[in-house]
Protein backbone atom coordinates (compact mmCIF):
# COMPACT_ATOMS: atom_id res chain seq x y z
CA UNK A 1 0.00 0.00 0.00
CA UNK A 2 1.61 3.27 -1.08
CA UNK A 3 2.19 5.78 1.69
CA UNK A 4 0.85 9.31 1.52
CA UNK A 5 3.18 12.10 0.71
CA UNK A 6 3.65 14.90 3.25
CA UNK A 7 1.60 17.26 1.08
CA UNK A 8 -1.28 14.73 0.89
CA UNK A 9 -1.22 14.26 4.66
CA UNK A 10 -1.37 18.02 5.20
CA UNK A 11 -4.32 18.27 2.78
CA UNK A 12 -6.25 15.58 4.67
CA UNK A 13 -5.52 17.19 8.04
CA UNK A 14 -6.53 20.60 6.70
CA UNK A 15 -9.82 19.20 5.30
CA UNK A 16 -10.67 17.44 8.57
CA UNK A 17 -9.94 20.59 10.58
CA UNK A 18 -12.14 22.66 8.26
CA UNK A 19 -15.03 20.19 8.62
CA UNK A 20 -14.64 20.13 12.42
CA UNK A 21 -14.56 23.94 12.60
CA UNK A 22 -17.67 24.20 10.43
CA UNK A 23 -19.55 21.69 12.59
CA UNK A 24 -18.49 23.49 15.77
CA UNK A 25 -19.53 26.85 14.30
CA UNK A 26 -22.96 25.50 13.34
CA UNK A 27 -23.38 24.01 16.82
CA UNK A 28 -22.47 27.31 18.47
CA UNK A 29 -24.95 29.12 16.20
CA UNK A 30 -27.60 26.60 17.23
CA UNK A 31 -26.89 27.23 20.92
CA UNK A 32 -27.02 31.00 20.36
CA UNK A 33 -30.07 30.92 18.08
CA UNK A 34 -32.24 32.95 20.48
CA UNK A 35 -29.87 35.93 21.01
CA UNK A 36 -28.91 35.80 17.34
CA UNK A 37 -32.58 36.03 16.37
CA UNK A 38 -32.91 39.03 18.71
CA UNK A 39 -29.96 40.69 17.01
CA UNK A 40 -31.51 40.12 13.57
CA UNK A 41 -34.84 41.60 14.67
CA UNK A 42 -33.07 44.53 16.35
CA UNK A 43 -31.10 45.21 13.17
CA UNK A 44 -34.26 45.52 11.06
CA UNK A 45 -35.89 47.76 13.65
CA UNK A 46 -32.77 49.92 13.64
CA UNK A 47 -32.80 50.18 9.85
CA UNK A 48 -36.49 51.11 9.88
CA UNK A 49 -35.95 53.71 12.62
CA UNK A 50 -32.91 55.22 10.89
CA UNK A 51 -35.12 57.18 8.49
CA UNK A 52 -37.02 59.17 11.16
CA UNK A 53 -33.81 59.57 13.16
CA UNK A 54 -31.91 61.00 10.19
CA UNK A 55 -34.79 63.36 9.42
CA UNK A 56 -34.98 64.66 13.00
CA UNK A 57 -31.20 64.94 13.13
CA UNK A 58 -31.40 67.81 10.65
CA UNK A 59 -33.09 69.91 13.32
CA UNK A 60 -31.53 68.60 16.55
CA UNK A 61 -28.74 66.46 17.99
CA UNK A 62 -28.69 62.80 17.01
CA UNK A 63 -29.10 61.59 20.59
CA UNK A 64 -32.28 63.62 21.03
CA UNK A 65 -33.58 62.44 17.66
CA UNK A 66 -33.05 58.81 18.70
CA UNK A 67 -34.79 59.41 22.03
CA UNK A 68 -37.84 60.99 20.37
CA UNK A 69 -38.11 58.24 17.74
CA UNK A 70 -37.93 55.34 20.18
CA UNK A 71 -40.13 57.07 22.74
CA UNK A 72 -42.75 57.35 20.01
CA UNK A 73 -42.35 53.66 19.19
CA UNK A 74 -42.97 52.84 22.86
CA UNK A 75 -45.93 55.18 23.34
CA UNK A 76 -47.85 53.96 20.28
CA UNK A 77 -48.54 50.39 21.55
CA UNK A 78 -48.97 51.63 25.13
CA UNK A 79 -51.53 54.19 24.00
CA UNK A 80 -53.36 51.68 21.84
CA UNK A 81 -53.46 49.23 24.73
CA UNK A 82 -54.81 51.86 27.13
CA UNK A 83 -57.53 52.80 24.65
CA UNK A 84 -58.52 49.31 23.52
CA UNK A 85 -58.01 46.86 26.40
CA UNK A 86 -60.77 48.25 28.71
CA UNK A 87 -63.39 48.22 25.91
CA UNK A 88 -62.27 44.72 24.87
CA UNK A 89 -62.72 43.40 28.41
CA UNK A 90 -66.15 45.00 28.70
CA UNK A 91 -67.29 43.80 25.30
CA UNK A 92 -66.07 40.25 25.93
CA UNK A 93 -68.08 40.14 29.14
CA UNK A 94 -71.11 41.52 27.31
CA UNK A 95 -70.63 39.01 24.48
CA UNK A 96 -70.48 36.15 26.96
CA UNK A 97 -73.61 37.39 28.71
CA UNK A 98 -75.52 37.81 25.44
CA UNK A 99 -74.20 34.63 23.81
CA UNK A 100 -77.42 32.67 24.49
CA UNK A 101 -79.45 35.41 22.80
CA UNK A 102 -77.10 35.42 19.78
CA UNK A 103 -77.33 31.64 19.59
CA UNK A 104 -81.11 31.88 19.64
CA UNK A 105 -80.99 34.34 16.72
CA UNK A 106 -78.93 31.84 14.72
CA UNK A 107 -81.38 29.08 15.66
CA UNK A 108 -84.35 31.13 14.49
CA UNK A 109 -82.69 31.87 11.17
CA UNK A 110 -81.81 28.22 10.61
CA UNK A 111 -85.38 27.14 11.36
CA UNK A 112 -86.74 29.62 8.83
CA UNK A 113 -84.45 28.31 6.06
CA UNK A 114 -85.48 24.93 4.68
CA UNK A 115 -81.99 23.90 3.55
CA UNK A 116 -80.30 24.86 6.79
CA UNK A 117 -83.17 23.37 8.76
CA UNK A 118 -82.59 20.02 7.06
CA UNK A 119 -78.90 20.09 7.93
CA UNK A 120 -79.77 21.04 11.48
CA UNK A 121 -82.15 18.08 11.82
CA UNK A 122 -79.41 15.74 10.63
CA UNK A 123 -76.57 17.09 12.78
CA UNK A 124 -78.38 18.99 15.59
CA UNK A 125 -76.09 22.02 15.18
CA UNK A 126 -78.25 24.68 16.83
CA UNK A 127 -78.86 22.76 20.05
CA UNK A 128 -75.12 22.16 20.44
CA UNK A 129 -74.49 25.85 19.77
CA UNK A 130 -77.14 26.79 22.32
CA UNK A 131 -75.61 24.50 24.95
CA UNK A 132 -72.13 25.96 24.45
CA UNK A 133 -73.51 29.51 24.56
CA UNK A 134 -75.26 28.77 27.87
CA UNK A 135 -71.96 27.51 29.28
CA UNK A 136 -69.94 30.51 28.09
CA UNK A 137 -70.61 32.85 31.06
CA UNK A 138 -69.53 30.08 33.46
CA UNK A 139 -66.20 29.70 31.62
CA UNK A 140 -65.03 33.29 32.18
CA UNK A 141 -63.45 32.54 35.61
CA UNK A 142 -61.65 29.54 34.07
CA UNK A 143 -60.35 31.79 31.30
CA UNK A 144 -59.07 34.25 33.90
CA UNK A 145 -57.24 31.41 35.64
CA UNK A 146 -55.68 30.32 32.36
CA UNK A 147 -54.48 33.86 31.73
CA UNK A 148 -52.82 33.89 35.14
CA UNK A 149 -50.90 30.74 34.24
CA UNK A 150 -49.17 32.41 31.29
CA UNK A 151 -47.56 35.10 33.42
CA UNK A 152 -44.09 33.60 33.05
CA UNK A 153 -44.39 33.64 29.28
CA UNK A 154 -45.45 37.28 29.33
CA UNK A 155 -42.48 38.21 31.51
CA UNK A 156 -40.11 36.40 29.13
CA UNK A 157 -41.65 38.18 26.16
CA UNK A 158 -41.28 41.54 27.86
CA UNK A 159 -37.63 40.78 28.65
CA UNK A 160 -37.00 39.80 25.02
CA UNK A 161 -38.75 42.93 23.76
CA UNK A 162 -36.76 45.23 26.05
CA UNK A 163 -33.50 43.53 25.06
CA UNK A 164 -34.29 43.85 21.34
CA UNK A 165 -35.25 47.49 21.84
CA UNK A 166 -31.97 48.31 23.63
CA UNK A 167 -29.93 46.48 20.99
CA UNK A 168 -31.74 48.45 18.30
CA UNK A 169 -30.98 51.76 20.04
CA UNK A 170 -27.27 50.91 20.21
CA UNK A 171 -27.31 49.98 16.52
CA UNK A 172 -28.95 53.26 15.51
CA UNK A 173 -26.55 55.26 17.68
CA UNK A 174 -23.36 53.53 16.55
CA UNK A 175 -24.39 52.31 13.11
CA UNK A 176 -23.01 55.19 11.02
CA UNK A 177 -19.69 55.04 12.88
CA UNK A 178 -19.43 51.27 12.44
CA UNK A 179 -20.19 51.50 8.73
CA UNK A 180 -17.64 54.29 8.25
CA UNK A 181 -14.90 52.30 9.96
CA UNK A 182 -15.77 49.20 7.95
CA UNK A 183 -15.62 51.13 4.68
CA UNK A 184 -12.23 52.60 5.61
CA UNK A 185 -10.86 49.05 5.75
CA UNK A 186 -11.92 48.29 2.17
CA UNK A 187 -10.29 49.12 -1.12
CA UNK A 188 -11.68 52.36 -2.61
CA UNK A 189 -13.51 50.68 -5.50
CA UNK A 190 -15.00 48.10 -3.12
CA UNK A 191 -15.92 50.70 -0.50
CA UNK A 192 -17.97 52.67 -3.01
CA UNK A 193 -19.97 49.60 -4.04
CA UNK A 194 -20.51 48.43 -0.45
CA UNK A 195 -21.64 51.88 0.60
CA UNK A 196 -24.10 52.00 -2.31
CA UNK A 197 -25.43 48.54 -1.45
CA UNK A 198 -25.98 49.42 2.21
CA UNK A 199 -27.70 52.66 1.23
CA UNK A 200 -30.03 50.83 -1.17
CA UNK A 201 -30.88 48.23 1.50
CA UNK A 202 -31.61 50.93 4.06
CA UNK A 203 -33.85 52.79 1.61
CA UNK A 204 -35.69 49.61 0.61
CA UNK A 205 -36.31 48.53 4.20
CA UNK A 206 -37.34 52.03 5.29
CA UNK A 207 -39.71 52.45 2.35
CA UNK A 208 -41.25 49.05 2.92
CA UNK A 209 -41.81 49.56 6.65
CA UNK A 210 -43.33 53.03 6.26
CA UNK A 211 -45.47 51.80 3.37
CA UNK A 212 -46.65 48.73 5.29
CA UNK A 213 -47.63 50.87 8.28
CA UNK A 214 -49.58 53.28 6.05
CA UNK A 215 -51.28 50.38 4.27
CA UNK A 216 -52.24 48.75 7.59
CA UNK A 217 -53.60 52.07 8.85
CA UNK A 218 -55.82 52.42 5.77
CA UNK A 219 -57.09 48.86 6.23
CA UNK A 220 -57.83 49.43 9.91
CA UNK A 221 -59.62 52.74 9.42
CA UNK A 222 -61.77 51.46 6.54
CA UNK A 223 -62.65 48.31 8.53
CA UNK A 224 -63.59 50.43 11.55
CA UNK A 225 -65.97 52.51 9.43
CA UNK A 226 -67.68 49.44 7.95
CA UNK A 227 -67.95 47.64 11.29
CA UNK A 228 -69.34 50.75 12.97
CA UNK A 229 -71.98 51.12 10.25
CA UNK A 230 -72.94 47.46 10.72
CA UNK A 231 -73.25 47.92 14.47
CA UNK A 232 -70.65 45.25 15.24
CA UNK A 233 -69.56 45.34 18.91
CA UNK A 234 -65.96 46.38 19.76
CA UNK A 235 -65.41 47.72 16.22
CA UNK A 236 -62.24 49.49 17.39
CA UNK A 237 -60.43 46.39 18.65
CA UNK A 238 -61.49 44.41 15.58
CA UNK A 239 -60.20 47.18 13.31
CA UNK A 240 -56.89 47.04 15.19
CA UNK A 241 -56.76 43.28 14.60
CA UNK A 242 -57.30 43.90 10.89
CA UNK A 243 -54.51 46.50 10.84
CA UNK A 244 -52.04 44.22 12.67
CA UNK A 245 -52.76 41.20 10.49
CA UNK A 246 -52.56 43.38 7.38
CA UNK A 247 -48.87 43.83 8.18
CA UNK A 248 -48.36 40.10 7.50
CA UNK A 249 -47.80 39.68 3.76
CA UNK A 250 -49.90 37.44 1.52
CA UNK A 251 -52.15 35.78 4.11
CA UNK A 252 -52.55 38.34 6.90
CA UNK A 253 -55.52 40.22 5.44
CA UNK A 254 -57.42 37.00 4.69
CA UNK A 255 -56.91 35.68 8.24
CA UNK A 256 -58.16 38.96 9.71
CA UNK A 257 -61.20 38.95 7.44
CA UNK A 258 -62.12 35.41 8.58
CA UNK A 259 -61.72 36.32 12.27
CA UNK A 260 -63.97 39.36 11.91
CA UNK A 261 -66.47 37.32 9.88
CA UNK A 262 -66.85 34.91 12.81
CA UNK A 263 -67.82 37.85 15.03
CA UNK A 264 -70.33 39.21 12.52
CA UNK A 265 -72.18 35.86 12.61
CA UNK A 266 -73.57 36.93 15.99
CA UNK A 267 -74.59 40.42 14.80
CA UNK A 268 -77.67 40.77 12.59
CA UNK A 269 -77.05 37.40 10.92
CA UNK A 270 -76.76 36.99 7.93
CA UNK A 271 -76.81 40.63 6.76
CA UNK A 272 -73.70 41.71 8.67
CA UNK A 273 -71.78 38.62 7.56
CA UNK A 274 -72.68 39.11 3.89
CA UNK A 275 -71.84 42.82 3.93
CA UNK A 276 -68.51 42.22 5.69
CA UNK A 277 -67.55 39.38 3.34
CA UNK A 278 -68.33 41.54 0.30
CA UNK A 279 -66.33 44.44 1.75
CA UNK A 280 -63.35 42.20 2.60
CA UNK A 281 -63.21 40.73 -0.91
CA UNK A 282 -63.52 44.09 -2.65
CA UNK A 283 -61.08 45.86 -0.33
CA UNK A 284 -58.40 43.18 -0.74
CA UNK A 285 -58.60 43.58 -4.50
CA UNK A 286 -58.32 47.36 -4.19
CA UNK A 287 -55.42 46.99 -1.77
CA UNK A 288 -53.56 44.48 -3.96
CA UNK A 289 -53.92 46.35 -7.25
CA UNK A 290 -54.22 50.02 -6.24
CA UNK A 291 -53.12 50.88 -2.70
CA UNK A 292 -50.15 48.54 -2.32
CA UNK A 293 -48.49 49.34 -5.69
CA UNK A 294 -48.76 53.07 -5.02
CA UNK A 295 -47.38 52.82 -1.49
CA UNK A 296 -44.61 50.31 -2.21
CA UNK A 297 -43.52 51.65 -5.61
CA UNK A 298 -40.30 53.03 -4.10
CA UNK A 299 -39.41 49.74 -2.44
CA UNK A 300 -37.64 46.87 -4.16
CA UNK A 301 -39.99 44.71 -6.25
CA UNK A 302 -39.99 41.03 -5.33
CA UNK A 303 -41.66 38.14 -7.11
CA UNK A 304 -44.83 36.83 -5.38
CA UNK A 305 -43.33 33.33 -5.18
CA UNK A 306 -40.27 34.71 -3.37
CA UNK A 307 -42.54 36.69 -1.03
CA UNK A 308 -44.49 33.56 -0.07
CA UNK A 309 -41.33 31.50 0.47
CA UNK A 310 -39.78 34.31 2.53
CA UNK A 311 -42.91 34.55 4.71
CA UNK A 312 -42.90 30.77 5.27
CA UNK A 313 -39.21 30.77 6.22
CA UNK A 314 -39.51 33.89 8.39
CA UNK A 315 -42.55 32.63 10.29
CA UNK A 316 -40.87 29.26 10.86
CA UNK A 317 -37.72 30.90 12.26
CA UNK A 318 -39.11 33.84 14.25
CA UNK A 319 -42.89 33.41 14.35
CA UNK A 320 -45.10 36.40 13.60
CA UNK A 321 -42.15 38.79 13.83
CA UNK A 322 -40.33 36.72 11.23
CA UNK A 323 -43.32 36.94 8.90
CA UNK A 324 -43.31 40.73 9.28
CA UNK A 325 -39.58 40.94 8.54
CA UNK A 326 -39.63 38.42 5.70
CA UNK A 327 -40.08 40.86 2.81
CA UNK A 328 -37.46 43.40 4.03
CA UNK A 329 -35.03 40.51 4.47
CA UNK A 330 -35.79 39.18 0.99
CA UNK A 331 -35.37 42.67 -0.46
CA UNK A 332 -31.99 43.05 1.28
CA UNK A 333 -30.80 39.68 -0.03
CA UNK A 334 -32.01 40.56 -3.52
CA UNK A 335 -30.13 43.87 -3.52
CA UNK A 336 -26.97 42.20 -2.20
CA UNK A 337 -27.11 39.47 -4.85
CA UNK A 338 -27.71 42.05 -7.60
CA UNK A 339 -24.67 44.08 -6.55
CA UNK A 340 -22.56 40.92 -6.33
CA UNK A 341 -23.55 39.84 -9.83
CA UNK A 342 -22.77 43.28 -11.18
CA UNK A 343 -19.37 43.20 -9.47
CA UNK A 344 -18.53 39.78 -10.95
CA UNK A 345 -19.53 40.95 -14.42
CA UNK A 346 -17.25 43.96 -14.14
CA UNK A 347 -14.36 41.78 -12.98
CA UNK A 348 -14.89 39.32 -15.83
CA UNK A 349 -15.11 42.15 -18.34
CA UNK A 350 -11.82 43.57 -17.10
CA UNK A 351 -10.15 40.15 -17.34
CA UNK A 352 -11.34 39.66 -20.93
CA UNK A 353 -10.05 43.01 -22.15
CA UNK A 354 -6.71 42.60 -23.96
CA UNK A 355 -3.84 44.52 -22.42
CA UNK A 356 -3.30 47.80 -24.14
CA UNK A 357 -0.06 48.00 -26.09
CA UNK A 358 2.22 50.89 -25.25
CA UNK A 359 2.58 53.45 -28.07
CA UNK A 360 5.43 52.62 -30.38
CA UNK A 361 8.40 54.92 -30.31
CA UNK A 362 8.95 56.53 -33.72
CA UNK A 363 12.64 56.78 -34.44
CA UNK A 364 13.74 60.17 -35.73
CA UNK A 365 14.69 60.20 -39.37
CA UNK A 366 18.30 61.12 -39.86
CA UNK A 367 19.45 62.79 -43.00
Amino acid sequence: MPSLSPSGTRTIIRTVLIVVCVVLALYVIYLLRRPLSWIVIAAFIAVAAAGPVNYLQRHMKRGLAIAITYLTLILIPVGLGALLIPPIVGEVEELAANAPEYAQDVTDFVEENSTLNGLNEDYDITSKLQDEADKLPEKIPDAAGALADIGVGVVNSVFAGVTIFILSIFMVAGGPRWVHRFLEMQRPEHAERIERTLRRIANAVGNYVSGALLQATIAGVSSFIVLSLLGVPFAGPLALVVALFDLIPVIGASIAAILVAIVTIFVDFPVALIVWAAFAVVYQQVENYLIQPQIQKRATKIEPFVVLVAVLFGSSLFGVVGALLAIPAAASIQIGLHEWVEYRREVEAEDEEPPSEPPSQVEPVTT
